[in-house]
């Protein structure tokens, strides 16, 4: 059996392994969608229950918080794997490093991001979006989120051996964030104004695309760094 097919279980079930314990006690999958469901509720009364305003706003509220809310699990993200050894077992596993943060990546998506884009049209009510928008955001987010995802891998991996790093990779990445929030939020703007949101579409799936490519390679390169 070749090195690649015995790497297809081993992937899936790093995936999955990451996924329960992002869900399980501890983990910061919860922790992320009660900041997103919390944060986003103290809008209203922040700047007062006026509908225009809330619908104004709401776009570009929805897109940060979702955005801060991904950063928050992302310290951990290799985090304890480096600090029980088993980072450097799987660096040498047949997955290789760009598997192993593909896997963290995808595992990451999944139990966190994709989460809290599921959650954006509750929170669409409560920020008084207009129904022409809420299709477009919740694609928007689809399509913008693993972009948060594989650039907060490339500064979790850059920061895995700093001793509390949180702080410098949020310095990190935060500043690589803005492509995707600025095309992500003027998607929803657009469809809110009864324009076409396929530009700011076609230019958010770009930038995932650039992150997907760059992404894996400098969290392989960054872990490989780390553990010399």
């Amino acid at each position: 059996m070749s090195a690649e097919v015995k790497s297809i279980p081993m992937f899936m079930a790093l995936v999955r392994r990451d996924v329960k314990l992002a869900w399980s006690q501890g983990g910061g999958a919860m922790l992320a969608l009660g900041f997103f469901f919390v944060a986003v509720s103290l809008f209203p009364f922040g700047v007062g229950p006026a509908p225009q305003v809330l619908a104004r706003i709401a776009p570009g509220v929805i897109w940060v918080v979702a955005l801060l809310a991904a950063v928050i699990s992302l310290d951990r993200l290799y985090q304890a794997d480096y600090e029980d050894g088993s980072l450097d077992d799987l660096m040498l596993s047949p997955i290789g490093p760009i598997g192993i943060s593909a896997a963290k990546v995808l595992a990451h998506w999944l139990s966190t991001t994709l989460p809290l884009a599921l959650l954006a049209p509750a929170m669409g009510v409560l920020m008084n979006l207009p129904d022409q928008a809420y299709g477009t955001l919740i694609l928007s987010l689809l399509v913008g989120t693993p972009a948060l995802s594989l650039i907060g891998s490339v500064g979790a991996a850059l920061t895995v051996a700093v001793r509390r790093g949180g702080v410098l990779m949020l310095l990190l990445i935060l500043p690589l964030y803005v492509p995707t929030l600025i095309f992500g939020v003027g998607a929803v703007d657009a469809a809110m104004s009864l324009t076409d949101p396929l530009p700011h579409m076609a230019l958010l799936a770009a930038t995932t695309l650039i992150a997907l490519v760059v992404g894996l390679f400098a969290s392989a390169a960054a872990l490989k760094l780390a553990l010399e």
